[in-house]
């Protein structure tokens, strides 16, 4: 059972954090998106440097292009202040970020960001969590990456000179 805590979902690799269980957390938010209306909008995906999150990340964009969203990946392993600046720059109605932040290195884990680049709330996270109920994998649709990419169904980037860019227009650098 796919549980979110604050700030995100987190479990054990290959305990709970598997490929069935990113799958269904991601197809979960995809009937939620699509509930409210977001049918078509792009969704943002990044990952952190751990163990499996390249891997998942793009698990995730193959669930989130088989309902039919646009998916841009961030694709290279990156701060998740640099993947919450790019849901809000994007104007991107959900993003995920696979990490499992603090937690010990046996662990992984989704984020689920909401317009603006805000973590989900319980609201949300609550939302996610009664629509994986009624899913199986069975149920779970996606396209392969590889697919995704000929298609432009997913593409990718790294934003990083932007990310900067933005914290350096907020700054005083001749002080």
């Amino acid at each position: 059972m796919i549980k979110f805590g604050t700030g995100g979902w987190r479990e054990i690799i290959a305990d709970g954090f598997t490929k069935e269980n990113i799958r269904l957390l991601t197809a979960g938010l995809c009937q939620l998106m699509l509930q409210e209306g977001h049918g078509g909008k792009e969704i943002c995906v990044g990952y952190d440097r751990r163990f499996l999150s390249k891997e998942s990340a793009h698990w995730v964009a193959e669930v989130l292009a088989g309902y039919g969203f646009p998916v841009f990946v961030i694709d290279r392993s990156s701060p998740t202040p640099l993947i919450m600046f790019t849901v809000k720059q994007g104007g991107h109605p959900y993003g995920m970020a696979v990490t499992a932040s603090h937690n010990p290195a046996i662990y992984n884990g989704i984020k689920v960001f909401t317009a603006g680049g805000r973590d989900a709330d319980r609201e949300v996270t609550n939302r996610i969590e009664e629509q994986i109920k009624t899913l199986t994998p069975a149920d779970v649709r996606s396209i392969g990456y590889a697919e995704g990419l000929r298609t432009g169904q997913i593409r990718e980037g790294y934003p990083f000179n932007e990310y900067i860019d933005s914290i350096l227009d907020r700054m005083d650098t001749k002080a």
